[in-house]
């Protein structure tokens, strides 16, 4: 059914049965409107803008711009920290941990707390005149082609309404069709909670608008924004009234909507011209122009991959979603509720994180880009001590790669305000970030919260998507110019920063985000709860891939090893801190075994090293892998995985580690508790936040296919019997193999690796039974031709 209007489909189902027509695999779908903003819209996107659609008799669409925070652009460098720094290091290595901890939130933290914050545009209200009395009702989200219809019969004439986001255009467009000539009427109006300059509909010049204007607030360089929509009706009249635009007797009634901010287009007369220009354009095409376009945009990316798990018994999987998100909340058996899932992360990624045409564009946020609020949960930033990179893990293996470049836009803000974060606070050069960023690239200390602020590694984390860049692709031009060249000014900084303590550079003051230990005796006041360190062990294994990549950047660029900067790296990783193994055989968290505060803490922070590193992988290093299995376990075991997020971090370890059983485990807890009836993922079983739906599709994919170890591993953790049949297309691995598979009897079948770039294609099957490559036994990598084909089967 690629680019079948979801409109001509729904008008079909009016007559028919809805579950003989909508793959539960594919469709969100409903047989009423949402009522609550968090538990039921269906939200489509094309990265910049957002919108999320009730689907009411009397419609409402909350709109959003990825650039409308809720304020200028802030100066929050500590004016005390760098002269603290010395005499916290002297307290952290004098073991005085609590008043380090305490200086540091003194002295070290921003005078002003907090970043600034994702904001909303409103919403886009439509009084259809249509209340009680509708029937036939079907509402559904396509996750294959990134489009929502809605579709009822009120007195007699059906009515349908289709939405898409236009990332070709810029603009989202629908459209209002009534079965009956004349039947169709509505009044349009934009509101919002507050700082509304303007709000007015006009019929100008046969024009038929509404916009809405406004402000962040500030008195002074406050972010401004105009959205404006475009009704082009179809037959009946139109009028306007104060901020309420009417149509009256219409057959079919097209909607074009835009939204600009002053980030973009500093000036109010380029702020006007890029909205008209975009909505004038999208009504030069005319909506089914407009609509076939933005479909083929997206199902061209979309359409790269899929996975097929099974048919789900009993007819359970030809249910409306929210039926089928209850059952499975106490008895999970629908496999093709887990691929309805993994399209539906795929979708939102698409949705919210494209290279378009602006000079800068954003990656998904901790709502990806929905908000119905003028200040978001937990503000909406970039969290990037998990979240953000937790957001853009199925890119490279789901093969949507291209979906990473807005956060490298990101980062090039950030850069030079991390630049002189280094050097104001911690008398370095080089970049820092610490645990958040916001649409300016605000790199400073956070919230001043005690167990996340003082962490100074988060562009440390941030810069492993470059390279994740440059191995799922091969672009040496932007290894060259953009990777490269970030991972040095990140060096530059580390090198810097750390101190030397027992033969090691280390870092500190820092943590482990965002959990505490209690104070051990001797170490200033024993028992009370404390996160600062130095040395965390999560710090240890960034530094570690920062100088291996650059290692690897530079033998893949052709730099000599003696080259100073590759010396320099290749110099310091000897000298980072290697693991260290608690009492139970454990990867210990801190540089020492403190009491736990939480054993079951959600943060999987001294992981890092198994999932989204290698370090620890089973295939590398025998001892951490189980080192880091007896931690995961024991978190595991104390409640770990009580966030949405938290729980798919689980899915993805186990994957790591092989086990398909746990996988299985998780993806289970995860259905019982944090999806909402629109599969959005919550924190903790409410508020939105979308990076569980994106660790949800990387934790199912890394079931099915791992290569981070160099190494293209084929059905590394299957949970066997409770998905004994199914198959993958198009998956990606790094090195330049895109991968499809077919599995039976809870088993590998067979696979077929097409090489896109030539290379050296190393193998492993399951774990690690023999097989055969093109009909002859495998016995070690094979140096592949680009475009051919390699058949491997057992």
């Amino acid at each position: 059914m690629a680019k079948l209007s979801l409109q001509a489909l729904l008008v079909g189902l009016l007559a028919s049965s809805a579950s003989s027509a909508l793959d539960g695999s594919r469709y969100l779908w409903y047989t009423s409107p949402a009522t609550d903003w968090e538990t039921g819209v269906l939200p489509i996107g094309n990265s910049r803008l957002g919108g999320a659609i009730f689907g009411g008799g009397n419609e409402v669409i909350t709109i959003n711009e990825d650039t409308l925070w809720d304020g200028p652009l802030q100066d929050r460098i500590p004016a005390n920290g760098l002269a603290a720094l010395p005499k916290v290091r002297q307290m952290l290595l004098a073991n005085n941990l609590t008043d380090a901890g305490n200086l540091v939130l003194s002295q070290m933290t921003p005078a002003v707390s907090g970043e600034r914050q994702f904001s909303y545009l409103g919403n886009l209200n439509l009084d259809f005149g249509h209340g009680s009395g509708i029937s036939n009702y079907i509402r559904s989200l396509d996750t294959r082609q990134g489009n929502s219809s809605v579709s009822y019969t009120f007195n007699g004439v059906t009515y349908t309404r289709e939405y898409v986001a236009s990332a070709p255009v810029g603009v989202i467009a629908a459209r209002f069709t009534a079965s009956k000539a004349g039947a169709l009427s509505v009044s349009a109006t934009f509101s919002r909670v507050s700082n509304i300059l303007n709000n007015v509909a006009s019929t100008s010049g046969g024009v038929n608008t509404v916009t809405l204007q406004g402000t962040s607030g500030q008195s002074q360089n406050p972010i401004l924004f105009t959205g404006k929509a475009r009704f082009v009706p179809q037959g009946g009249s139109v009028s306007a009234s104060g901020g309420t635009l009417s149509i009256t007797g219409a057959t079919v009634i097209d909607v074009f909507i835009d939204v600009e901010t002053n980030y973009r287009y500093p000036t109010a007369s380029a702020l006007a011209a890029e909205v008209d220009n975009k909505i004038n354009k999208a009504v030069s095409q005319g909506f089914q122009k407009v609509h076939d376009d933005a479909i083929a945009d997206s199902s061209a990316l979309l359409g790269r991959a899929n996975i097929n798990l099974g048919t789900s018994p009993n007819g359970i999987a030809n249910q409306p979603t929210d039926q089928r998100i209850k059952a499975a909340r106490s008895a999970f058996n629908d496999p093709q509720l887990i691929v309805l899932a993994w399209n539906y992360g795929r979708h939102l990624l698409v949705a919210s994180s494209r290279d378009t045409p602006a000079a800068i564009d954003m990656p998904p946020n901790l709502q990806g880009v929905w908000n119905n609020a003028t200040s978001a949960p937990w503000g909406g930033k970039f969290t990037i001590n998990i979240n953000t990179e937790m957001n853009l893990w199925p890119a490279g293996q789901t093969n949507l790669i291209e979906t990473q470049l807005p956060l490298f836009d990101l980062l090039k803000v950030a850069q030079p305000r991390g630049q002189e974060m280094a050097q104001k606070l911690y008398g370095c050069n080089g970049t820092v970030f610490h645990h958040n960023l916001d649409v300016w690239g605000d790199p400073a200390p956070t919230d001043n919260y005690t167990s996340s602020t003082m962490w100074p590694m988060g562009a440390t984390w941030l810069v492993q998507h470059m390279m994740e860049q440059y191995r799922f692709t091969g672009d040496l031009d932007f290894l060259r110019n953009t990777a490269y060249p970030y991972l040095l000014d990140i060096s530059k900084f580390l090198q810097c920063y750390t101190f030397t303590w027992q033969g090691n550079r280390v870092t500190g003051p820092s943590l482990s985000p965002e959990n505490t230990y209690v104070v051990p005796q001797g170490a200033n006041v024993a028992g009370q709860q404390e996160p600062m360190d130095m040395a965390p062990e999560m710090d240890n294994q960034l530094m570690r891939d920062v100088m291996s990549a650059i290692v690897e950047a530079a033998a893949a660029l052709g730099i000599s090893s003696s080259d100073a900067n590759v010396k320099a790296a290749s110099g310091f990783l000897p000298l980072i801190r290697t693991p260290r193994i608690g009492s139970y055989g454990q990867i210990l968290e801190w540089r020492a075994e403190y009491p736990e505060t939480d054993p079951g803490h959600r943060h999987l922070s001294p992981l890092y090293g198994l999932h989204p590193s290698s370090q620890f992988s089973p295939l590398v290093n025998g001892t951490l892998s189980a080192a880091a299995k007896a931690l995961l376990d024991h978190r595991v075991a104390g409640g770990s995985g009580s966030t949405g997020w938290s729980r798919t971090w689980l899915m993805n370890q186990y994957a790591r580690l092989f086990s398909g059983p746990d996988v299985w485990k998780h993806v289970v807890a995860w259905f019982a508790t944090y999806p909402t009836p629109n599969l959005w993922n919550t924190n903790d079983g409410s508020t939105f936040q979308i990076d569980g739906n994106f660790g949800f599709t990387s934790g199912v994919t890394e079931m099915l296919l791992q290569s981070q170890t160099g190494t293209v591993h084929l059905l590394p953790a299957l949970p066997g019997s409770n998905l004994p049949v199914g198959n993958v297309r198009g998956l990606l691995a790094r090195g330049g193999f895109e991968v499809d598979i077919d599995w039976q009897g809870g088993g590998f079948k067979s696979a077929t690796v097409t090489s896109t770039r030539g290379g050296q294609l190393k193998l492993r099957v399951a774990d690690g039974r023999s097989f055969n490559v093109n009909g002859v036994k495998y016995n070690g990598a094979i140096s592949t031709t680009a475009g051919a084909k390699y058949s491997i089967t057992v």
